[in-house]
């Protein structure tokens, strides 16, 4: 079969390289891709817009893809899926309508709320006065998002009202463009943040592994949020008991409530997770794609071949799939990140080293980079994900950080603590 990935980031680089372990995998076509997937064998870069639905469905038509995986929230909240649909080309990712879960988070809350799906108390306003009001009256710690797509910088954790109304003020000052036009004020909740990815074919919801990202740009936790700088699966805070209650609290009752909605979900349901101090699940945000950098620590584990999962969602045809199958053990991935990201960094520096990091067992996902004259260059912030797995979360961690020892690029900056909560407690998993 073959198979068109849309995206150029490290997800998309881990998906292609997943799917190529399969024997029946003859081609990759990655749109655009990045300098990852330039190097793969039977993978191929195709240089057209994640927006250029019509250039993507003639080449599929063409060249006959059995498959097209959607990659990132952008388009699939302009619809490729459906624009893809309509030309009997199978797709991996939600409808245009499904893709709200992510694309407005004031639509998401209403869902949950009709779901009876544990989530943080929240209000929504379209103009700053009332908002500021808001929470002048509810005081801080509180949280601040713009409603629609902010590629993962849109969320304020205010811990003072003046930082929450800085916030408010910035988002109606267009900081985020359209997304900032409406925010979703929502109470402040504690605990460990967790991923649950799940797929589904709008029936059935089957979760992976579960994996904890790391947010903050800075040790500790400290520092600007970024779109995630690191992960490890499987994540120990969530216990097998509290994945059944996800599983029959929040994946459920999201499918089965945007059925009754008529919206046919075909792809990934990310649920982002707190768990409480008491033990908890309450839904932080949902996504309506693999996470990025937690497809990056998921995948290598991961036995079952991939295409088939894919294809059976595309298919509706989840339910007659056997058990999906682990690999024992951990995974860690790290992100390696220009130098000033979050904010202003410059592109195009020389990367070494990655192919002395993978003689040690590492996988090495591109995430911001380009081939240019058969040299790899940083084309982004978050440049690479540099991922290794092991016996215990100890292992795993200090092989991806091995690895990353050997790669050099001017700037390059990485967390050194990615996994501290599970380092030390880190026993031999099975």
């Amino acid at each position: 079969m073959k198979i068109l990935i849309v995206g150029n980031g490290g997800r998309e680089h881990a998906l292609a390289w997943k799917l190529l372990q399969s024997d029946r995998v003859k081609q990759i076509v990655c749109v655009p891709g990045n300098g990852g997937t330039a190097t793969l064998n039977r993978c191929q870069n195709l240089p057209l817009q994640v927006e250029d639905f019509a250039g993507m469905a003639r080449f599929a038509l063409v060249h006959n893809i059995s498959l097209v995986v959607v990659g990132p929230e952008l388009p699939l909240s302009l619809g490729i899926t459906d624009y893809l649909r309509q030309q009997n080309i199978k797709v991996f990712g939600p409808t245009q309508a499904g893709a709200q879960i992510e694309s407005s988070k004031a639509w998401a809350k209403d869902l949950m709320a009709e779901a009876g799906i544990p989530t943080a108390q929240a209000a929504v306003f379209t103009e700053a006065e009332p908002a500021q009001a808001y929470v002048a009256a509810q005081g801080a710690p509180i949280v601040v998002k713009a409603d629609g797509l902010a590629a993962g910088k849109g969320v304020t954790v205010a811990m003072t009202v003046e930082e929450a109304q800085a916030a408010i003020a910035a988002a109606f000052d267009g900081q985020f463009g359209a997304a900032g036009h409406r925010v979703v004020i929502e109470e402040f909740m504690t605990g460990q943040e967790v991923s649950v990815l799940a797929l589904t074919d709008g029936l059935t919801i089957r979760p992976l592994l579960p994996a904890q990202d790391h947010k903050r740009i800075g040790d500790g936790d400290t520092g600007a949020n970024t779109g995630g700088m690191g992960a490890y699966a499987p994540a120990p805070i969530m216990t097998p008991e509290l994945m059944r209650r996800v599983q029959q609290e929040v994946l459920e009752p999201a499918i089965a409530t945007l059925r009754q909605r008529g919206i046919d979900y075909r792809g990934v349901l990310y649920a982002g997770l707190m768990i409480t101090p008491e033990g908890e699940p309450k839904v932080v945000e949902f996504n309506c794609r693999f996470g990025d950098p937690e497809t990056q620590t998921i995948l290598p584990l991961l036995e079952t071949p991939l295409e088939d999962l894919l294809m059976a969602c595309a298919q509706q045809r989840l339910r007659e799939m056997p058990p999906i199958v682990w690999k024992s053990g951990a995974s860690a991935c790290v992100v390696m990140a220009a130098g000033g990201y979050p904010g202003t960094y410059q592109k195009g520096q020389v990367i070494t080293g990655m192919d002395d990091a993978e003689s040690i067992g590492a996988v090495v996902f591109h995430a911001g980079t380009q081939l240019k004259h058969q040299k790899i260059l940083s084309d982004g912030g978050r440049v690479l994900g540099v991922t290794a797995i092991g016996d215990t979360f100890d292992q795993a961690i200090a092989n991806a950080y091995e690895a990353v020892e050997r790669i050099q690029f001017e700037g390059a900056y990485y967390r050194r603590d990615i996994g501290y909560r599970v380092r030390t407690a880190s026993s031999s998993l099975s």
